[in-house]
C-alpha cells in the first residue's frame, strides 16, 4: 500500500514549497518516476464578469473515505504506485493559486501517468468538494464540479 497523506484539506492555497517538500519526501531509490497534477484558479471570464477567486467547502468526515476509495482503488490497478499524495484546498483561493495537488511516485513513468490521471478524474466525478466563484463585481455563482 503507498505511503498517504492523513489530512487531504489544507485551508488556504498550496504552495510550491509545500510541493517541492512532498516530492522531496517522497524521494527515493524505488522510485524512477514522478508525475505531478497542479489545478490552479483561472482567471476565467463568465457572463462578462471575471473570476477573482475560488472560495472551497468540503467537509472531512465526507471527503477523507472517498479519497481514501479512490487511492485504494487506483492502487490496486497500478502496482507499481510507491506513494500517492493528494491536497486540496479549502477557504478562498485567488485566481493564479493552487488548489489541487495529486502526486503520484512509482517506478516506471507509464504507471504514473495513468494513475495521475486517474486520480484526478475520480476527484473531479467523486470528490465532495463545493465551488463558489467569486467575481470582480463581489457576485458569486455556485458551478458544477465536473469539468
Amino acid at each position: 500500500m503507498p505511503i498517504q497523506n492523513k489530512d487531504f484539506l489544507i485551508e488556504m492555497p498550496i504552495s510550491s514549497a509545500l510541493i517541492g517538500e512532498i516530492v522531496k519526501n517522497a524521494s527515493n531509490e524505488d522510485i524512477g518516476a514522478h508525475s505531478i497534477f497542479i489545478g490552479q484558479v483561472r482567471k476565467d471570464t463568465i457572463n462578462g464578469k471575471t473570476v477573482t477567486g475560488i472560495e472551497y467547502t468540503a467537509y472531512p468526515n465526507m471527503l477523507n473515505p472517498e479519497m481514501q476509495n479512490i487511492i485504494d482503488t487506483v492502487s490496486a490497478k497500478y502496482q507499481d504506485i510507491k506513494k500517492i499524495h493528494i491536497l486540496h484546498s479549502t477557504g478562498l483561493v485567488k485566481t493564479g493559486e493552487i488548489s489541487l495537488l495529486v502526486f503520484v511516485a512509482c517506478g516506471h513513468r507509464k504507471d504514473s501517468f495513468r494513475a495521475m490521471e486517474e486520480i484526478v478524474e475520480l476527484i473531479k466525478e467523486k470528490i465532495p468538494v463545493w465551488k463558489k466563484e467569486i467575481f470582480d463585481d463581489n457576485s458569486h455563482q455556485w458551478p458544477s464540479n465536473k469539468q
